[in-house]
């Protein structure tokens, strides 16, 4: 795997770090490549009971597309008059975003610094955001004429509503880390030296716990967004039953009879 992005596995816990720091961890091709594998991996592993989503460097978590790429790659086009630049969208940003927000696993991204276009759209795709207190999100599509992806115009309306959404949209500025954290953006604030502590702490209980019911629970609550109630109960029943036929749910009940803490199995 190139070494745009790095990929470890350790006890449950795959780590995926986009390692362009001296670009802000712009997204080239090869880094585009390498973190759609990667994340894939993540969420086809077994073994893997959990995702960390991070970056290297302490000034930016990713500033989505690579642009000066991206300027020879349209000069290319034009002289060829091919449109393949833009192939990007569903060659690399749709399958990362589908493999983040569908792994039947949770995902934790790390964000450290600045986070703008695809960079935002892939902290969004995570189930939970720790971001430090020197972090900012940015939407920048509309300050380079361009329209969102991904999966943003999906995601930002849920997490803080679509009129919000519209202003970040439509009037693209970087937001504080605290004011990410009062929109609902970021889950958990944390200052930046104690980021990746917290992040581990985090990742690894979550690495440790019922990895059936956590697949449901992110099953269900992107199902209930756009299902009527009577559908969404009927959903909640088939994935209880799932989880209530699990190992580790057997496990849950008989460590509450003895009072003693569960050590789950991931199945």
């Amino acid at each position: 795997m190139a070494d745009t992005v790095l990929y470890e596995v350790s006890d449950g816990l795959a780590t995926i770090t986009l390692n362009r720091p001296e670009a802000m961890n712009a997204l080239n091709v090869e880094a585009k490549v390498a973190l759609r594998e990667a994340v894939r991996s993540a969420a086809d592993d077994a073994a893997v009971r959990a995702v960390l989503l991070t970056a290297a460097g302490d000034r930016a978590f990713c500033v989505g597309q690579d642009l000066k790429e991206h300027i020879g790659l349209l000069v290319q086009d034009r002289e060829t008059g091919s449109r393949q630049t833009m192939n990007t969208v569903r060659e690399h940003y749709n399958p990362i975003v589908r493999a983040l927000a569908e792994a039947a696993k949770p995902v934790v991204a790390v964000v450290n610094g600045v986070a703008a276009g695809a960079g935002f759209g892939f902290a969004l795709a995570a189930d939970y955001r720790i971001v430090a207190d020197t972090a900012s999100f940015n939407t920048s599509f509309a300050g380079v004429a361009l329209t969102a992806d991904s999966g943003i115009s999906w995601t930002l309306p849920r997490v803080i509503g679509p009129g919000r959404a519209a202003d970040l949209l439509l009037f693209p500025r970087s937001i504080s880390a605290q004011d990410a954290y009062d929109l609902g953006i970021a889950n958990r604030l944390v200052p930046a030296g104690e980021l990746r502590a917290e992040a581990e702490k985090v990742a690894r209980a979550l690495a440790e716990g019922p990895t059936v019911a956590y697949a449901a629970l992110k099953e269900a609550v992107a199902y209930g967004l756009t299902h009527s109630l009577e559908e969404t109960l009927d959903k909640e029943d088939e994935l209880q039953t799932r989880a209530g036929s699990s190992e580790d749910h057997a496990i849950a009940v008989q460590a509450f009879v003895n009072k003693e803490k569960p050590k789950y199995l991931g199945r």
